[in-house]
């Protein structure tokens, strides 16, 4: 690990039993009690896994829970943003000091759990800390009401990282863990790493950004988030295609790497966006992208409240170096990529569009200007929209 950022609590965690051990917790598992996970929390179980989420070693208990709703620190002090609960229905619960077998949506083992605590699920605490609304139309309020009201805590043991190898979602590929990126960045010699994180496809503004931060380190992660999703989100099998298109004639292989990262979408905003660096300082990023609306859905966040949130924490402790960028687009008056910092703002310069108006043009089989979009990105989404397969559904 020497030259690259200590990873988030100082430790890469790894939770993936192996040989016999691994054996010995699927023989075992057979015999005991079942949780079946949700999406969400098969995400959550492989970060947990995988390093992604260090320190922690398993789900929250409750003192990190109200902490982190409370104070954006873990019950230790560390910087945390988002509470990684096991949400069961009460009827359900598991007794402390048991141990339970954890299944993914599809039914495959994913891991065991040692049971140390069981407490009451506060959503009255956690929704408006999380996501400064209560409104159940915000997808991720209405996903944490829906959730069960009781909460199981402890270490786990992972069967497997990737759950479902063959399904769309894997990208087995590169779904690389925390210490796979690590051990590539050390091989390309980069010390300075900067992510970009995205649940888009990548247009001009996007590029623009991603190249003005890799001007200043020694490479760019592309790292999209291809967890669970919300309906109508760009399908992630679409925007895999699309970055790949894109990447192999506008960026610099020798400074550029596209990874994926497995996590769940919280559409929490502005501590979304601290959640999103926490994870890339565990894959080896020292710094990271924070751009217009990071991470928000709706009108319910500032356009600039997932930077200012940063002012909020303890910036060492962190450790990652947040990158933030403005409002970027395509300067007719300038003749290309600028923001409100390079250049003067001119009522009606920028070419901009509405998502809804790409999305008309893609389904007419029209390309958007070649200053808002690629065009090999365009054609990517265009082919996707014809066969109706563009969107989570």
């Amino acid at each position: 690990m020497h030259g690259l950022i200590e990873p988030h609590g100082g430790k890469l965690v790894n939770r993936l039993a192996s040989g016999a051990a691994l054996e010995q917790l699927k023989k075992e598992a057979a015999e005991l009690p079942r949780i079946n996970l949700t999406y969400k929390q098969s995400c959550d179980l492989e970060l947990i896994a995988n390093g992604g989420f260090s320190p922690l070693t398993g789900f929250m208990g409750q003192a990190d829970f109200e902490s982190v709703c409370r104070k954006m620190t873990l019950a230790d002090g560390t910087v945390w943003s988002i509470p990684i609960l096991l949400s069961v229905d009460k009827a359900s619960a598991p007794k402390v000091g048991s141990r339970v077998a954890l299944y993914a949506p599809s039914g495959v083992l994913q891991g065991v759990m040692t049971v140390k605590e069981v407490f009451a699920h506060d959503k009255k605490l956690e929704i408006p800390s999380v996501f400064r609304t209560e409104d159940e139309a915000h997808p991720g309020v209405a996903q944490v009401s829906k959730e069960g009201d009781t909460c199981v805590a402890g270490p786990v043991d992972a069967a497997v990282i990737c759950v479902d190898p063959n399904g769309p979602e894997a990208f087995l590929s590169q779904r690389l863990t925390p210490a796979q990126v690590r051990e590539e960045f050390q091989k390309r010699g980069w010390k300075k790493v900067v992510a970009f994180q995205t649940r888009n496809p990548i247009h001009r503004a996007h590029e623009y950004v991603c190249k003005c931060a890799q001007e200043i380190c020694d490479g760019l992660l592309i790292h999209p988030l291809v967890g669970e999703t919300k309906k109508g989100d760009i399908a992630a099998d679409v925007r895999m295609e699309a970055i790949g298109a894109l990447v192999a004639k506008y960026f610099n292989p020798a400074t550029t790497m596209v990874s994926v990262l497995p996590a769940a979408m919280r559409y929490a905003g502005p501590r979304e966006a601290i959640h999103h660096a926490i994870m890339r300082r565990n894959y080896g990023c020292s710094h990271f992208i924070v751009g217009r609306d990071h991470a928000g859905v709706g009108n319910y966040y500032g356009t600039y409240d997932a930077q200012k949130i940063f002012d909020e924490i303890d910036l060492a402790n962190l450790g990652i170096q947040p990158l933030m960028f403005e409002h970027t687009g395509y300067s007719k008056s300038y003749g290309g990529m600028v923001s409100g910092k390079s250049f003067p703002k001119i009522e009606g310069d920028i070419i901009n569009l509405s998502g809804t108006a790409v999305r008309d043009l893609l389904f007419k089989g029209e390309r958007p200007p070649v200053e808002f979009s690629r065009p090999e990105v365009a054609d990517v989404l265009i082919k996707a929209a014809k066969a109706e397969k563009l969107f989570v559904q």
